[in-house]
């Protein structure tokens, strides 16, 4: 539940409001968003449905989801028809703000420390490197990668522990299709998103 945990936290501090580059995107995205979980937990612990529509409106704009969706499916993105792909891309996003929405509300008052970025935004394509304090252990690493395009920066994956988001579904997205195809794939997303 602790990478969990963190890795909902990585979802939260994603870019949420205009800035410059994407470091300082997320950096006071974080400040907003840590401040407004700190002040309102109670609330969203009384009513979900209010976290989940936090997440979509606030966080979830910011990401590419489009890209994301197609690193989950690695090879199998080919066998994706037009009609199925944003069916996929829909399920993917409700159930990224179901699952982890809830495990916001673990956090308490970790640090964040930021590390030199990788990459280049002359190139479009950098890697904001942070780290994320825990009381007895080390320090967890969360990482963003984001890809400016022609409505700004966006993220396209978050590694936590050095586990990749995105790819992280890439086994259960490949298992769905080899046993039921793509729409056995989106009942499947379909399902799980019912039962949270």
């Amino acid at each position: 539940m602790r990478i969990l945990s963190v890795w909902i936290l990585g979802l939260w501090l994603l870019p949420a409001i205009a800035a410059t580059g994407p470091e300082q995107l997320i950096r006071e995205t974080s400040d907003r968003v840590l401040a407004e979980i700190k002040t309102n937990a109670e609330d969203y612990r009384g009513d979900p449905s209010r976290l989940y529509r936090l997440v979509d409106e606030v966080v979830l704009p910011h990401f590419d989801f489009d890209a994301m969706t197609d690193l989950a499916l690695g090879s199998f993105k080919d066998q994706v028809s037009a009609a199925q792909k944003p069916a996929i891309v829909n399920e993917f996003r409700a159930l990224l703000v179901r699952t982890y929405s809830s495990a916001l509300l673990e956090y308490t008052d970790q640090k964040l420390t930021y590390l030199p970025t990788e990459g280049s935004e002359a190139d479009g394509k950098v890697t904001v490197r942070s780290e994320i304090e825990q009381a007895g252990g080390f320090p967890i690493p969360i990482h963003y990668t984001l890809r400016r395009g022609d409505d700004g920066w966006k993220v396209f994956d978050i590694s936590v522990d050095n586990v990749s988001l995105v790819t992280n579904y890439r086994s259960s997205f490949a298992r769905a299709i080899k046993k039921n195809g793509v729409d056995g794939l989106i009942e499947t997303l379909r399902e799980r998103n019912q039962d949270q």
